[in-house]
């Protein structure tokens, strides 16, 4: 395993790379780009589990004829100890704004070139400027998708236990006297430090992104108190779980209880499941693609890019998994169902409650990984 790159060194390698594989150096361009093309047969994705369309891949396979080896991971956490360790073989990673502002001033990933990606102009100027906060001047990173956390549940199942319960709040999952009643159904969290805590501190009404131990510790003893009815921390399986109604209650993104909707139709299951955005408020997430400074087919990845930003591309994804994306040339193309749903798509109403993780510094993320470790050991 190889030490992360400095900026500097960064910055050097990559343009090391772009002349490489664009045809520079004493070779000749014509030489170099015959042997780019030889060598760009194979593209690696690092990607979130469940994030990508049903058929994106072979599609982007038989179009193109590389060969795609597609890996994924659960938590952003095991991306970024990948991704900073170094030489990780990958040529396209996806990960968060709060993850990627950190990671792109350590060096590790490559400036896009725009000119490969003549499909740019279909993104949304609104959501370049907020990732800008995180990618300065959009220089690294080419937005994809984005959600919200709040929680989704089993409309009857809910219902049965308590036909009053307070299903538009934070209450649901944070008042023990409320979670309990549907502790025996399942209730699970998400298997995510950042979300789960920023969500407790902001029912707390304190800063979400608040960096104060003592305000952890607030965190900690109101998770503390609904732990015994949490069934488990996950980040995947519990869309099966809303399908089968293994689970009643799933802190979760939104997205996720349509695909599992969709699940549940598919195997001929019959369940009724809705998302709420908490009215306290919740934290809205932008995902993005990277191409890593050491990516080994640096123009196979930006083939890859610009092929998502194909407004049916990106649209197809869409339908396939319902989280919005960032491409306004899409719209047309997405179904007008999910392109109505709120939770998915949040109205200006919603989005005026929303707020968004901020970069993480290295003492912060100590206190939230031994504040996690006491949560869910329950220590």
């Amino acid at each position: 395993m190889h030490a992360p790159l400095g900026p500097a060194a960064a910055r050097a390698a990559a343009l090391a790379l772009v002349a490489a594989a664009l045809g520079g150096g004493c070779g000749g361009a014509g030489g170099g780009q015959a042997d780019a093309h030889q060598q760009e047969q194979e593209l690696h994705v690092y990607n979130w589990a469940d994030y990508i369309g049903k058929n994106t891949i072979a599609d982007f396979e038989a179009r193109t004829g590389i060969r795609v080896v597609y890996d994924t991971y659960d938590a952003d956490e095991t991306l970024e100890a990948k991704m900073m360790a170094g030489d990780s073989g990958y040529d396209v990673v996806s990960t968060s704004t709060d993850y990627f502002a950190r990671q792109i001033k350590a060096g590790i990933y490559r400036p896009l070139d725009r000119a490969l990606l003549p499909n740019w102009k279909n993104l949304d100027p609104r959501i370049l400027a907020i990732e800008a906060r995180a990618d300065p001047g959009n220089v690294h990173a080419l937005p994809y998708l984005r959600h919200v956390n709040g929680f989704a549940y089993n409309v009857d199942m809910i219902r049965a236990r308590m036909p009053d319960a307070p299903v538009d709040s934070l209450d649901m999952i944070f008042r023990p006297e409320v979670i309990r009643r549907f502790a025996d159904c399942g209730v699970t969290f998400l298997d995510s430090p950042e979300d789960v805590l920023q969500l407790a501190l902001n029912y707390l009404h304190l800063d979400p992104n608040t960096t104060r131990p003592e305000d952890y510790r607030e965190a900690e003893k109101l998770l503390l108190t609904v732990r015994p009815y949490i069934r488990a921390f996950d980040s995947s399986e519990y869309m099966n779980g809303l399908a089968t109604s293994d689970f009643c209650i799933s802190m979760s993104w939104s997205g996720d209880y349509a695909t599992s909707a969709a699940r549940a139709r598919a195997a001929g299951v019959s369940v009724h499941l809705a998302f709420t955005v908490p009215k306290e408020g919740a934290n809205g997430s932008f995902d993005a693609w990277l191409i890593p400074v050491d990516a080994p087919h640096p123009l196979a990845a930006h083939k890859f890019l610009n092929y998502i930003l194909e407004p049916r591309v990106i649209a197809g994804i869409t339908n396939d998994i319902h989280y919005a994306n960032d491409n306004h040339a899409a719209d047309v193309y997405v179904d007008p169902q999910i392109l109505r749903d709120p939770t998915i798509y949040p109205t200006p109403a919603v989005e005026a409650r929303l707020y968004n993780a901020r970069e993480a510094g290295p003492a912060l993320e100590r206190l939230r990984t031994r504040t996690w470790t006491r949560i869910k050991t329950n220590l």
